[in-house]
């Protein structure tokens, strides 16, 4: 079988390979203290740098997913108001999520199957956090980055985070201009589930620090501030995942030998030809009606059959793809479209 599922989803090639070296040079059983994991981190942060052109300014914390990532971030971040951009089930979580850990918090929302463009925004009090989602993976929508640098260069005293969980590493991030992207690895990197990784810039670190000092709690091992200084020793502050943290270095320097750029054209033209064979049927249309917000890599398409028709076909083909989420499961599927989904893969989908 070949999973196109939206997450997790089919796993990178070579993982299968990682993994028994990882066995054989006993990578699961060596202290996180020690040099070889030392060694072991270093080499994950620096074929993230590389592949995804990461400045020196930010750092990188590993977590247990991008769930956690949403509490600690409205946890180290926030005291006056988290500003939500709400387009579907996963941005609308991240919302709840502020309100559960009663921190002040607001939300724009678009319908969903909608985007949001830039539009002037005044607020009743400061702005601690600005939240976008790039790619909503309950819909199929991606956001323009466009829209999400004109919002943070018109409020530069906000910090500005990026859900990229459905689009990394096929979406090209200008970090300088964002202070928090994180992501799960077991969509676009195509690896086991049970890692989040957070890219932050200097800018977090200085206000969670600054919110330390207020007396306001920004949690207990996971306070952005000890984990960033763990982070410039290539360590964490607790035992961590070593096997994914290890397989995310291996299947990033993996991505970067066969080139970043190949990778973002393939995922375009693959998304051209699913794109290409739903237009071409009559039973289908697209849920995100304006291409400007469409994703590449979830492609989301309405079914006027139940969905579970269309995704027994295509599971006889060996191919396993994903059903509509939430309110629209049973009326839509959704298709990943990652790195580790070749072209020969899509022909096989489609053909």
């Amino acid at each position: 079988m070949i999973y196109f599922t939206p997450g997790p989803s089919q796993l990178y090639p070579t993982v299968a390979g990682h993994i028994q070296t990882a066995l054989a040079n006993d990578i699961c059983a060596i202290s996180h203290r020690s040099t070889a994991y030392k060694n072991l981190h270093q080499h994950t942060v620096e074929m993230l740098r590389a592949l995804l052109n990461i400045p020196d300014t930010h750092q990188i914390l590993f977590f247990a997913s991008a769930t956690e990532i949403w509490e600690r971030l409205i946890q180290n971040c926030v005291s006056q108001q988290s500003v939500h951009f709400v387009n579907g089930s996963f941005s609308e979580r991240f919302f709840s999520i502020a309100q559960e850990l009663q921190r002040p918090c607001s939300k724009i929302e678009a319908d969903w199957g909608e985007g949001f463009l830039y539009e002037e925004k005044k607020w009743d009090r400061a702005i601690d956090l600005l939240n976008f989602t790039h790619n909503e993976s309950s819909t199929g929508v991606m956001q323009p980055l466009s829209v999400v640098y004109e919002y943070a260069a018109a409020n530069p005293d906000a910090l500005v985070s990026l859900d990229v969980v459905s689009s990394i590493p096929s979406a090209e991030v200008d970090f300088e201009k964002i202070d928090a992207t994180y992501f799960s690895v077991q969509k676009g990197f195509g690896l086991p589930a049970g890692l989040g990784v957070l890219i932050v810039s200097v800018r977090v670190l200085q206000k969670a620090i600054s919110l330390e000092n207020q007396g306001i709690s920004t949690g207990s091992y996971h306070r952005f501030s000890q984990m960033w200084k763990k982070a410039t020793q290539f360590q964490t502050v607790e035992t961590p995942n070593m096997l994914g943290i290890y397989l995310l270095g291996k299947v990033s320097e993996d991505m970067l030998n066969k080139g970043i750029d190949k990778i973002r054209t393939e995922t375009r033209e693959k998304a051209a030809r699913i794109e290409r064979f739903f237009h071409e049927k009559g039973n289908y249309s697209f849920y995100v009606k304006n291409k400007d917000f469409r994703s590449p890599t979830v492609i989301t398409v309405d079914t006027l059959r139940p969905s579970a028709e269309t995704i027994d076909f295509f599971k006889q083909k060996g191919c396993i793809i994903g059903d509509g989420y939430e309110r629209n499961k049973g009326k839509q599927i959704r298709i990943a479209n990652f790195p580790t989904h070749s072209l020969e893969d899509v022909v096989d989908l489609l053909g």
